[in-house]
């Protein structure tokens, strides 16, 4: 873990802008000006792009809260719901901002007539940076920490090893790219991945809550059963069966 970083930029007036919110906000830019760019050359209009950007980034943000909330304090819907809408306080759920932005981006795929894979590939990149850089914003918010060791290194570096996982997925997308792919395979592949390398990485070393088990390697900080890694098989047999149906539509 690291010390004495100011998760404030500066300040305006009574705003704090915070290197969290400046991160997620480029990897949102990056994201959205490459499935842009991609989408425009495959022949898709403009104004659909651009709608189907908004629509992702706010479905995804209001499903990040909502899941974030549902899963560690649900007694904001009925005791507190104002509570929910102060986003700028912290706390979203990577699982829910997939899952938001996902959903919100295929019911207007559908309602224009727009296949989903051939769209939710080009989210790839932006998801992996996003991953990336909000590991990085982590750090600074000191959150996201890993398990105490009696290794050298003291905790788990839980935070980089997330951004490594964000990097590799990036890296493997353009390489799986140049062969061409059939649509939906690179979303799916992404999802699988990810889900793999974080529950049986990420999730193994990081601090979370032990939900089944509760079991814990003495000396080395590795921890079973979190919440994610009792979800990650279902989600990555989900994926797997729609990387497979891409992979035979072709």
């Amino acid at each position: 873990m690291l010390v004495n970083l100011n998760p404030v930029v500066f300040h305006i007036g009574p705003l704090a802008l915070r290197w969290y919110g400046i991160l997620m906000t480029l990897s949102f830019v990056i994201g959205g000006w490459y499935l842009y760019n991609k989408a425009l050359k495959m022949g898709h209009d403009e104004d659909f792009i651009l709608n189907l950007t908004i629509i992702i980034t706010i479905a995804g943000i209001v499903g990040a809260r909502l899941v974030f909330v549902l899963a560690n304090y649900p007694e904001w819907f009925t005791e507190n719901p104002i509570q929910i809408l102060k986003i700028y306080e912290g706390g979203v759920a990577w699982h829910g901002g997939l899952l938001g932005g996902m959903a919100g981006g295929w019911f207007y795929m559908r309602y224009k007539g727009v296949k989903f894979g051939t769209i939710a590939d080009l989210a790839v990149p932006g998801l992996a940076i996003g991953y990336f850089a909000i590991r990085i914003a982590n750090i600074f918010n000191q959150e996201v920490l890993g398990r105490m060791t009696d290794f050298w290194f003291g905790n788990w570096p839980a935070q980089p090893i997330g951004s490594a996982i964000g990097l590799a997925l990036l890296l493997r997308y353009l390489y799986v790219q140049r062969k061409n792919p059939p649509p939906g395979y690179q979303f799916w592949s992404f999802i699988f991945y990810h889900q793999l390398l974080r529950g049986l990485v990420e999730e193994t070393v990081r601090d979370n809550p032990l939900i089944l088990g509760k079991i814990i390697v003495p000396g080395w900080g590795l921890g079973f059963f979190t919440l994610v890694q009792l979800l990650t098989p279902l989600i990555m047999l989900i994926a797997y069966l729609m990387m497979r149906r891409a992979k035979l539509s072709k």
